[in-house]
């Protein structure tokens, strides 16, 4: 079965690369992909998150199989399993787990990265019901995955048209995923579902940057919706200080205007982080546990001499986008605290003090649906 120029559609990827064995979907542009600094954001911007394979088949069952890259710790590190999630009729029907597959050999300590090649694995989807049903089959956010074959044992059609709203996202490891189970239990793909929108995530874990080749990238993909969420990795690195802040963010959506002069643009500042609502970072883990616990290196004082604090971002967001609202009035705020706030915090805590699992990806998902979709927030209806 063809997975490129035939009836199978790879939905969420920027674009596919033709390899020697099959194809590669891609999250930045050719042009912006040579710019990236370090390998962290290369193994990061790799994964597959919110990428799907979508087709129309009558088949009870389907094959995919791949060759899986894992951003991994050591050479003899246990392999995670990465999940693949089959959808019929917009409904998850099965999920497959894989950890198979090469190892991207990285740790902060020593970031220059290597493979380790690894061997393929076939995922089997079986006793589907027998009826013409549309496909979507979710890649794990976790890998990059490239496609060597699909097969069915019924002629593929293409999908139904896709015809709900496309939806541009770029976020941090909070948007992408980190410690989500599976692609569709990230709060972008969970809220596209039940908006019925059509979702490209340029979510880069630990690398919401503010990026030019971000925003380059997003220039050029066609959209019906954007919405940028900002901050966070920039206070966990320490990267930058308000006064680079306020024109990187200008920066970043003037390119993105350039592409998109009038489609609403929706612009969300950070969810609740204890350590650094009030201080700067730069996040490190507490040297006090064993079990991975965000803290921050940084105190309250540097955050009012100039470094960035969630509680700083916050405020200098909502002014930028309302300075902005003089010359463009399809751009809105949210602020981020209306998907998960202090109180949220009391009683659904983040495992790690950082990252949302299931639970908090869910809340945000409904209150994004909720605020942005269903009370039209950017005027999308």
């Amino acid at each position: 079965m063809p997975l490129v120029d035939g009836p199978v559609e790879l939905r969420g990827a920027v674009r596919v690369e033709r390899t020697e064995r099959g194809v590669l979907p891609k999250r930045l542009s050719v042009e912006s992909e040579r710019q990236i600094p370090d390998d962290f954001m290369r193994a990061s911007v790799s994964q597959c998150a919110g990428i799907r394979l979508a087709f129309r088949t009558t088949a009870t069952r389907i094959e995919l199989r791949v060759l899986a890259t894992k951003l991994i710790e050591s050479e003899i590190a246990p392999m995670p399993p990465a999940h693949y999630e089959l959808c019929v009729d917009g409904e998850l029907f099965q999920r497959r787990s894989s950890t198979a597959g090469n190892r991207l050999v990285f740790t902060f300590e020593k970031p220059d990265a290597y493979l380790v090649p690894g061997e393929p694995d076939t995922l089997r989807f079986e006793s589907l019901p027998p009826h013409e049903k549309d496909i979507e089959l979710w890649l794990p956010y976790t890998d990059e995955v490239e496609l060597l074959e699909l097969r069915t044992d019924a002629p593929v059609t293409g999908p139904a048209p896709a015809e709900g709203l496309r939806w541009l996202h770029h976020g941090s490891s909070i948007s992408h995923g980190y410690v989500a189970s599976s692609t569709t239990a990230t709060w972008p793909v969970a809220a596209a579902q039940a908006a019925h929108a059509e979702l490209t995530s340029v979510a880069f874990s630990g690398n919401a940057m503010l990026d030019q080749l971000t925003a380059r990238t997003m220039r050029d993909v066609p959209a019906d919706f954007i919405s940028l969420k900002v901050g966070i990795n920039l206070v966990n690195a320490d990267a930058m200080r308000m006064r680079v802040f306020t024109t990187a963010v200008h920066g970043f959506l003037d390119t993105i205007r350039d592409g998109h002069p009038a489609t609403p643009l929706l612009v969300v500042s950070p969810i609740f982080c204890g350590p650094v609502e009030d201080a700067a970072g730069p996040t490190i883990q507490d040297p006090a546990r064993t079990e991975p616990w965000t803290t921050t290196a940084g105190t309250v004082e540097e955050a009012a001499a100039g470094k960035l604090s969630l509680t700083g971002i916050r405020a200098e967001l909502s002014r930028i986008v309302e300075q902005r609202r003089e010359w463009d009035p399809a751009i809105h705020y949210l602020n981020g605290l209306e998907l998960y706030g202090a109180a949220d915090a009391e009683t659904m805590p983040m495992p790690d003090n950082l990252h949302p699992g299931d639970d908090v990806q869910a809340l945000m998902a409904a209150r994004f649906v909720e605020l942005v979709f269903d009370a039209d927030l950017c005027g999308l209806k």
